[in-house]
């Protein structure tokens, strides 16, 4: 005889390999591996200057080869990786402003790349801003410490950005 079905859900965790990995016996104590991260953090941190200063370059570069109007292959993705890179590491040591203007910068070259119009006063505005962060005053702002400033580079990377605004579809 064929047993009645059940309708509640079950719930039920899958196990990854990620989680049997990090739940094995002879690991790091939690505790531990926080402090060891924040001294990678902090390590980090004393070359810092000098990996934004070759970032910054590189970008500037990518940016003043397209405006310049030679014919550059691949341009936006070596921008967009600097850009991503900027991002990604900018609050990680303490520079919030780098965060948002390479965040706001990385919207408008993918809105470029999904076939937005390559406007270069605003790419020269980011880029102006990002030199910004090389002087020591500006180096460890928020961007709500400088609202003219972000709400101007937030609208320039909301009007070609490729995601939609909540609400919109």
């Amino acid at each position: 005889m064929a047993e009645t079905p059940d309708n509640e859900a079950r719930v039920f965790s899958a196990k990854t390999r990620f989680q049997t990995l990090a739940r094995r016996p002879g690991g790091v104590p939690r505790g531990r591996a926080l402090d060891n991260a924040q001294n990678k953090v902090e390590e980090a941190k004393i070359g810092f200057d000098e990996w934004l200063d070759v970032e910054l370059t590189e970008l500037i570069g990518w940016v003043e080869r397209a405006k310049s109007g030679e014919p550059v292959d691949n341009w936006i993705d070596a921008a967009q990786f600097h850009a991503n890179q900027l991002r990604d590491v900018g609050t990680t040591v303490g520079f919030e402003l780098l965060t948002f203007i390479a965040n706001t910068l990385c919207t408008i070259l993918d809105g470029i790349k999904a076939g937005a119009e390559c406007n270069m006063e605003s790419l020269t505005c980011h880029v102006d801003s990002l030199l910004l962060i090389r002087q020591k005053q500006y180096r460890h702002l928020s961007p709500d410490q400088v609202p003219e400033l972000s709400r101007g580079l937030y609208q320039v990377a909301e009007s070609v950005s490729i995601i939609p605004k909540s609400g919109q579809k």
